[in-house]
């Protein structure tokens, strides 16, 4: 049922919104990605996917804070609006949407390259342009058909890791760890490598938080939350650092069958028949999932900027099922001309949209844990009953993770492999101040961010947000 205000559905139940948060942490990455940080890493490889998950962790639990306190569609945009100002709330909004647009493009050709396995004779941007449509028709429904085909797509990512899980460790009793320290040590490359590792770790991270932002479709956003939040701890510790772990107890980390699925590799090495195929099915789902949900998350940073005043005003229509369909259609159609990028122009055009996006989460969470260090003390000055999800050791942890990130973004100029994405990743954040600035000029510089639990205002509106669990 549409809300009496024109707003979005409440169409997400608890299952669908319990299922996005643990499969949102479970991307292609982790099934993919993760053979070439072993391979660059070593065993240690374990260490730096615990250091990113560990950041990953901080940041979710500053966010859970401030969603629990104020449910919002914009979510981190909107609290950074609030923290900071209209420029901060511009900045994150866009940039974030900048970010799953690409990776929109990335996904697609991952899963159409798995097709053309299949489908010899089909060519990569047929089949890139069928998943899109496919996953575009599903959002489009209404957020419920989202909800379920999440659903369905994280059970099955869920599963295949648990049982993933289950197989490796049974092998593991049986025949112990030496591939951990054979083959030059726990540490072959050196404690360089780990910090290199935990740059490029944390990109299979960015997904996290799409729970916060579903959350407000949901019948009991502050719980759904509280619930999301929470469980990230084990969610980082059993999908990636345990799978992690068992990847490298049984697989040298130097095999050249880690850089295609270290999954299959690992399975193989086991004796599993049919690995690969298992797995190639599982990646396509994985795959599937991201799309449909950054398709999800794209279209709702959009509706947020545009009820904030900071995109255009026709992106905030919503269809007869309460849902926004032109922003919807907006992030299909530029995620799509970067998939005709990828196929014309790989290593020019593409490369350069890829790099120029690859920066843009850590400067997200950067803002993420700004904007709950000021909008705590508001908190605690103006409505402390409306804390009911906590960060922890607050205020040092909060700047400990400020720290940190400002660490990882500095050490990406030492990484050959991700010095590109931090320069072009700048680039994108000048060019977003630059249309705010522009916009501002123009005298458009958006509402301003935001009322709710983190304004005195919201005490004698108590029904803007929703009840906390």
């Amino acid at each position: 049922m549409v809300e009496e205000s024109g707003g979005l559905q409440s169409g997400l139940k608890r299952r669908h919104v319990t299922m996005i948060s643990l499969g949102g942490v479970i991307g292609a990455g982790l099934f993919v990605g993760s053979g070439a940080v072993i391979n660059q890493t070593g065993p240690a490889a374990v260490l730096s996917y615990l250091a990113a998950g560990l950041l990953v962790v901080l940041v979710m639990r500053m966010l859970g804070e401030m969603a629990v306190a104020n449910p919002s569609t914009g979510s981190f945009a909107d609290y950074a609006g609030l923290a900071m100002g209209n420029w901060a709330r511009f900045v994150v909004g866009w940039l974030y949407w900048y970010f799953w647009v690409i990776v929109l493009a990335v996904e697609a050709a991952a899963g159409a390259g798995i097709i053309q396995e299949w489908l010899p004779g089909v060519p990569i941007w047929a089949s890139s342009l069928v998943l899109m449509l496919a996953l575009t028709a599903t959002n489009l429904v209404s957020v419920k058909a989202f909800g379920e085909f999440e659903f369905w797509f994280a059970s099955i990512k869920v599963v295949a890791i648990l049982v993933f899980i289950a197989i490796a460790m049974v092998y593991v009793i049986g025949h112990g760890v030496p591939e951990l320290t054979a083959n030059g040590g726990f540490a072959p490359k050196g404690g360089v490598a780990i910090l290199s590792g935990i740059v490029i770790v944390i990109f299979a991270f960015v997904g996290a938080e799409i729970a916060t932002i579903a959350a407000a479709e949901s019948k009991e956003p502050g719980e759904a939350v509280t619930r999301a939040t929470n469980s990230v701890i084990v969610r980082v510790l059993t999908f990636y650092v345990l799978s992690i772990f068992l990847i490298v107890a049984i697989l040298p980390w130097n095999s050249a069958e880690l850089g295609k699925s270290p999954f299959a590799a690992a399975l193989g090495e086991i004796g599993f028949p049919a690995a690969e195929q298992v797995m190639n099915a599982v990646v396509l789902t994985a795959v599937l999932s991201c799309l449909n949900s950054g398709l999800y998350v794209a279209s709702r940073m959009n509706f947020a900027l545009a009820r904030s005043g900071d995109a255009p005003q026709w992106m905030v229509r919503l269809n007869g099922r309460g849902v926004p369909a032109r922003a919807i259609l907006i992030a299909t159609s530029v995620g799509f001309l970067s998939v005709i990028a990828n196929v014309i122009s790989p290593e020019k055009v593409f490369l350069f949209l890829l790099n120029s996006s690859g920066a843009v989460a850590l400067f997200v969470y950067l803002l993420i844990a700004v904007s709950q260090l000021v909008l705590r003390r508001r908190l605690e000055k103006e409505n402390p009953e409306h804390i009911q999800v906590r960060m922890w050791l607050y205020p040092y942890l909060t700047w400990f993770t400020i720290a940190a990130i400002v660490v990882v973004i500095g050490s990406m100029a030492f990484v050959d492999d991700v010095r590109s994405q931090l320069y072009l990743g700048l680039l994108s954040v000048a060019v977003v101040l630059a249309a705010y600035w522009l916009k501002s000029r123009r005298g458009g510089a958006g509402e301003p961010a935001g009322e709710g639990r983190f304004t005195r205002e919201s005490d004698r509106s108590p029904e803007r947000s929703a009840t906390p669990g």
